[in-house]
C-alpha cells in the first residue's frame, strides 16, 4: 500500500512561497517580500466549447468570454457572445466572477483585467485563465501589477511558440511577485488611479486636438479656395474679388493615362526595389525601372478613398516612377499650379464626378469636366504659400501632440515600475512585514 504524502508545514510552505534572494529581481522596501504568486492565488484555465458548437441568436444567462472581447480597460460588452444553457452544462458550469482577474493565454498573451459585475458568472474561453481565490492580496493591486513591463515581461518570456504562442498555467503560478502589507497596496492602487486619472484627462485633451487637425485642415483649405485666405493679399495688391476663373480640369492639364503600365504582384516581385510605383493612394512597392519622369500631378482613378477621403485622393509624384492603371497622371506645366490643384482637389466634394457605388470610379472623362476656380498666377503663388506655411504648422502642432500621446503612455509604465519598488512615496517601513501577511494565509489554507 503506497504511503499518504505528509503534509507540509507551515515553514515548508513559507519556503515554497518565498523567491530565494538570488532570485529576486530588484529591491524593494524592507516590509515587503518576493513571492510566487501560486502561492497567494490559483490559476484555472477556461474552458473550450464543445466541437460544433454555436454561439446563441439570443442573450442568455450565460455570457461567453473571448480573448478578442479584452481590451484595454476591461470587457467590451459590444459584440459579447452568449450559450445556451445545454452548452453551459456540457463545460462543467465552470464560470468567472468579478472577483478574479482573467489573463490571455494564447494567440495575443498578457491581456490582463478583471470581469465587470454586470456580467459576474460569465463563461472563459480556453484560450484565457483566471486567477482566481486569491488571498492576502488586493485584486485591483494584482491586476495593475500583471499591466506592469516587469510581469508582462515574464509572461512573454514564458511563452511557448508553437503553430499557436501558448503560455501554461503553471508559468502564470510561477510569476515573481512583490508583496507589501495589505495596507499598503489599498495606498499604491489608490496613488496609481489618482495619477492614471490626471493623465487620462490630459490625454482625453491632447486626443481632442490631435482629432481636430483633419477640420483644421479642412477650414485652411475651405478658405484658401474661396478666396478669403487672401482678401488682405488682393486688396494690399489691386487685385480685383472678380478676377477669379471658371476652368475645367482639361484644360488646365495635359492627360498622360495613356502611358501608364499596370504590373502585377507577381511581377513586381521578381523586380529590385528601385523606383517607386504608385496606386490610387500613393506609393504601393518598389520596381527595377520606371515610365515618369519628374513633377506630376496624380489622381486616384477608384476605390472606396474616392467616397471615405480617409487619405488624400491627389498627390504629386517626382523623381523617376511607375504609375499603374489606378491613379489617373496629369502634366502641369507651372510648379505653383500643379501644388495649387493638388490642394483644391484634396479639399472638393468628388461625389458629382465619381460613378458606381460597390465599386466607386472616378472616369477620365468625368475627371476632365472638373470645374477649378482659379485665379491669377501671383494669387496662386500666394495662396500656395500660405496653404504649405499654414500645413506645416499644423503638421508640426500635431507632431508635438502625438509625442505628448505616447509620453503618458511612457509615463504610465514609469507609474507602474516605481509603484511596484515601492517609489511613489505611500510605504510606511512602521508597517508589520508582508511577511507575517503570507504566513497568515498560508495558516489559513
Amino acid at each position: 500500500m503506497p504511503k499518504k504524502k505528509t503534509a507540509l508545514t507551515i515553514e515548508e510552505r513559507l519556503q515554497q512561497a518565498l523567491v530565494p534572494a538570488e532570485e529576486q529581481p530588484y529591491e524593494v522596501p524592507e516590509n515587503w517580500v518576493w513571492v510566487r504568486l501560486g502561492s497567494l492565488a490559483d490559476v484555472k484555465g477556461g474552458k473550450r466549447l464543445p466541437k460544433g458548437t454555436t454561439f446563441s441568436e439570443n442573450i442568455t444567462k450565460h455570457p461567453y468570454i473571448r480573448v478578442t472581447d479584452f481590451n484595454a480597460i476591461g470587457v467590451s460588452l459590444e459584440g459579447l457572445k452568449y450559450i445556451d444553457e445545454d452548452v453551459y452544462e456540457k463545460i462543467s458550469r465552470y464560470t468567472i466572477s468579478s472577483d478574479d482577474i482573467y489573463v490571455s493565454i494564447a494567440g495575443s498573451i498578457g491581456k490582463v483585467g478583471i470581469i465587470p459585475s454586470c456580467i459576474d458568472g460569465a463563461n472563459l474561453t480556453e484560450n484565457a485563465a483566471k486567477i482566481t481565490n486569491i488571498k492576502g492580496i488586493n485584486q485591483k493591486y494584482l491586476c495593475l501589477f500583471l499591466k506592469s513591463e516587469f510581469a508582462q515581461y515574464q509572461m512573454q518570456s514564458a511563452t511557448i511558440a508553437t503553430t499557436q504562442a501558448k503560455l501554461a498555467l503553471f508559468r502564470i503560478e510561477s510569476l515573481t511577485f512583490p508583496l507589501p502589507p495589505l495596507s499598503e497596496q489599498q495606498r499604491i492602487v489608490e496613488r496609481i488611479e489618482e495619477l492614471f486619472a490626471k493623465l487620462d484627462e490630459s490625454k482625453e485633451r491632447l486626443q481632442e486636438v490631435a482629432d481636430s487637425f483633419a477640420v483644421r485642415k479642412a477650414g485652411i483649405l475651405h478658405k484658401a479656395f474661396t478666396g478669403e485666405l487672401t482678401k488682405q493679399w488682393r486688396r494690399e495688391n489691386g487685385v480685383s474679388d472678380e478676377s477669379w476663373e471658371e476652368k475645367k480640369l482639361s484644360e488646365i492639364t495635359e492627360n498622360q493615362d495613356s502611358k501608364r503600365i499596370p504590373l502585377s504582384k507577381s511581377q513586381r516581385d521578381n523586380m529590385n526595389r528601385i523606383y517607386d510605383y504608385y496606386g490610387a493612394s500613393g506609393i504601393i512597392d518598389k520596381v527595377d525601372d520606371y515610365i515618369f519622369e519628374g513633377k506630376k500631378l496624380l489622381i486616384g482613378e477608384d476605390g472606396a478613398n474616392l467616397v471615405t477621403r480617409s487619405k488624400d485622393i491627389a498627390f504629386i509624384a517626382d523623381g523617376k516612377y511607375w504609375v499603374n492603371n489606378h491613379a489617373h497622371i496629369l502634366d502641369v506645366k507651372d510648379t505653383v499650379l500643379l501644388m495649387y490643384l493638388c490642394h483644391y482637389i484634396n479639399n472638393m466634394d468628388l461625389i458629382p464626378y465619381v460613378t458606381g457605388s460597390a465599386q466607386p470610379k472616378l472616369t477620365q472623362a468625368k475627371m476632365n469636366n472638373i470645374k477649378i476656380f482659379l485665379p491669377t498666377l501671383p494669387e496662386q503663388h500666394e495662396i500656395v504659400r500660405l496653404i504649405d506655411d499654414l500645413l506645416a504648422r499644423e503638421r508640426s502642432a500635431q507632431q508635438a501632440t502625438e509625442q505628448a500621446l505616447a509620453s503618458i503612455d511612457l509615463m504610465k509604465k514609469s507609474i507602474l515600475a516605481r509603484a511596484f519598488r515601492g517609489e511613489l512615496g505611500t510605504n510606511k517601513a512602521s508597517e508589520a512585514s508582508a511577511l507575517e501577511l503570507l504566513k497568515q494565509v498560508l495558516a489559513e489554507n
